[in-house]
């Protein structure tokens, strides 16, 4: 018989295409599995080892994520969700794009790292066209067409803009995907579509966009993948509802499970292996999951080396105490144990480090006036959904003297969010009022602001609001969060004004932190930071602030903050 460098006696072996357990030995070499069954203890093996009444499936693929959302590097990502069972992802670098453009994604595909990671091209940098957003860089056919030539690039991310993707005549984003269809014909095109059905989800598809991770409803599931879209579940989509539409329509095949955004504090407790457990505590029998875990995603990506464990397969896997828990013993990466991760650490330019371009705030900032000669206006107010990002106007009258609108100390609870552009192109500023976020004098500041990343300061406190900005400006991105001119917490987020190469452990601290204090101030949500800093996401229902306005996400044309008064831009 021939020889192994390894192998693995009397565990309950994952069978992908069976979608059950047997009990098994395997055996691999240079990194892959080479054979599976009795006759593996046959081989000569340089060591062996006995995981009697374990159970091993194959390493975990997250097909849909953003490493910036977690705030670090991709060698500190690697060494965070290695031990989690997490073996390969497809990173959507869209953030950095959004910063540094092209330069910033490539710095990216230098990282080498334990975790296999492979990247998706971002498609809408910046998300909206000009004259909506101010974002650092842009994105276009002729990056693109580097992008395509480089091996670790995959796919082509989540295409956002519906407007200038149906709308007739060329478009940025139609020749992105024109010339990702002729250099790679059969590339993933993956999609970001929220709350769109009917003729626009056809439209969508027409495109040639065919998948979507955004939150899912029973009905949105059962639509979207009637019609031939791939969706990619993350936590919010994870609901007893969700499970039982996919289950009832056993629509395991056209489904993945994926984590988007898992912010730095979060990721030290878990990864894609949560979602799979939250899956299987929802109703999905625990081989179904692993398929959607490990398999599915990887025949989306045309990643055909990998997801499953047999013959020739690159050799990663995770062994588990029981199924059920899903407690991890062990995790194997090209067949070897990861016991230290070797990951190295990216150097970015010193200019990476001074990005952010925008004045300080003085509280003369904060101050909202009218021309009008009234005692009171009415205005369009942004109301945050507590379990989603999503958000909607509501209408509020504020009392007026001399021209102030008196928003602050309102009985309907407002905030102020105030945008400044950053980059140091316009110096634009602009302002929305917020319904359900902060109920005690303070304020939070942060550059990590989806996805163009803005400075945003909320507060109900001229002061805090100054101070928060400051901090913010001072450290060149982060979070800061403000009391009575308390400084509760903060995070210095240097690179890009989003991301940070402190070691993960520290750096989830901080964050932890500045969740806490946000609580502290009254910001009640599923997720405090992401639903501050989505609230500039204008691809998110219904309505957000961008550094020229309030934006109506749909139609894409600005709300006027005080009702009744005309926008025209």
């Amino acid at each position: 018989m021939g020889h192994a460098d390894l192998l693995i006696k009397n565990a309950f072996v994952f069978n992908t295409f069976l979608q059950g357990f047997e009990k098994k030995d395997i055996a691999i070499l240079r990194g892959k599995f080479y054979c599976m069954g009795d006759y593996c203890s046959q081989l000569e093996a340089d060591e062996t080892v006995d995981y009697r009444g374990k159970y091993i499936i194959p390493g975990l693929v997250d097909i849909h994520m953003h490493i910036e959302s977690s705030m670090t590097v991709p060698g500190e990502f690697s060494k965070a969700v290695l031990p989690h069972g997490v073996t390969t992802v497809v990173a959507d670098p869209h953030e950095i794009a959004n910063v540094f453009g092209i330069e910033g994604i490539q710095y990216y595909l230098t990282g080498k790292t334990m975790l296999d990671i492979f990247y998706g091209i971002p498609s809408s940098v910046p998300t909206l066209k000009e004259g909506l957003e101010t974002a650092g860089s842009t994105i276009t056919r002729k990056e693109v067409s580097k992008l395509l030539k480089d091996p670790k690039v995959l796919c082509l991310g989540e295409v956002m803009n519906f407007k200038d993707l149906t709308r007739e005549g060329e478009t940025v984003i139609k020749q992105i995907i024109e010339e990702c269809k002729k250099v790679r014909p059969y590339m993933p095109i993956e999609g970001h579509c929220p709350k769109i059905a009917g003729y626009e989800l056809a439209q969508f598809l027409y495109a040639g966009v065919d998948a979507d991770h955004t939150q899912q409803t029973p009905e949105s599931i059962y639509e979207k993948i009637t019609n031939g879209m791939f969706l990619e579940l993350q936590k919010k989509s994870l609901t007893a509802e969700n499970i039982e539409a996919v289950v009832k329509h056993h629509f395991y095949e056209y489904i993945a499970l994926v984590t988007d955004d898992v912010m730095a504090d979060h990721l030290l407790e878990g990864h894609l292996n949560k979602n799979i457990k939250l899956a299987m505590d929802l109703g999905m029998l625990p081989e179904k999951a692993i398929y959607c875990g490990t398999y599915t995603p990887c025949r989306r990506m045309h990643l055909t080396d990998r997801g499953c464990i047999a013959p020739g397969k690159i050799a990663d896997f995770i062994v588990l105490e029981d199924v059920k828990s899903f407690s991890i013993q062990a995790v194997y990466k090209n067949g070897k144990q990861c016991l230290k991760d070797t990951s190295e650490k990216i150097k970015f330019p010193e200019a990476f480090y001074h990005s952010v371009h925008c004045r300080k705030a003085e509280e003369s900032d904060f101050v909202l006036r009218t021309d009008r000669k009234v005692k009171e206006v009415v205005c369009n107010v942004i109301q945050i959904e507590e379990h989603s990002n999503f958000t909607r106007i509501v209408r509020q009258k504020l009392p007026v003297k001399e021209g102030i609108i008196l928003w602050e100390n309102h009985p309907g609870n407002l905030a102020l969010l105030v945008c400044y552009e950053r980059y140091g192109k316009n110096g634009n500023i602009s302002y929305a009022l917020v319904e359900g976020a902060i109920t005690k004098e303070g304020a939070v500041a942060t550059t990590w602001s989806h996805d163009s990343h803005n400075l945003i300061v909320m507060g109900n406190r001229a002061e805090d609001m100054v101070l928060a900005q400051r901090k913010i400006v001072e450290m060149q991105g982060g979070y800061a969060v403000y009391e009575e001119s308390n400084l509760l917490a903060a995070v210095q987020l240097a690179i890009g004004g989003i991301i940070s190469d402190v070691k993960i452990e520290q750096l989830a601290g901080k964050v932890k932190k500045v969740r806490l204090a946000m609580r502290q101030l009254g910001y009640r949500h599923d997720n405090e930071i992401m639903s501050f800093s989505t609230l500039t996401l204008p691809v998110s229902p219904d309505a957000k602030l961008t550094d020229y306005g309030l934006l109506d996400v749909k139609r894409q044309c600005f709300i006027p903050l005080i009702q009744g008064k005309d926008r025209t831009e």
